[in-house]
């Protein structure tokens, strides 16, 4: 895996879970604004759909480098939308980047070796 390969993974991985935060946070401010006079949809709306549009740029950014299949794409995106999809994404994002290095460092040692 090359450098802008990890790097976009690793920006995907880090937009994850704040989405998902706000996403939920959002959720909760709906419900808030329907039962009291709390009304911080406005302000959390706008700032999930921003972590949003961040996450879907970074999706796609990862999606064409790091050559995902069209299923392991779908579901990073369908992830995107559930409640809870986002700390999903984060957890396999990572050890798909841990997977990665192992395997680069496998690479190497074999390389070193046949050399």
């Amino acid at each position: 895996m090359d450098l802008k390969t990890a790097g976009a993974l690793r920006r995907l991985r880090l937009v994850s879970a704040p989405e998902a935060v706000s996403f939920l946070l959002l959720l909760v401010c709906s419900v808030l604004k329907r039962t009291t006079d709390f009304n911080a949809v406005p302000v959390m709306g706008m700032v999930h759909g921003v972590l949003f549009i961040l996450y879907v740029i970074f999706w796609a950014d990862a999606w064409s480098r790091a050559k995902w299949s069209l299923g392991t794409a779908a579901l990073y995106f369908v992830l995107s939308v559930l409640p809870t999809g986002g700390f999903f994404a984060e957890r396999k994002l990572r050890r798909e980047a841990e997977d990665a290095v192992i395997a680069s460092r496998a690479r190497q040692e074999q390389a070193v070796k046949t050399s």
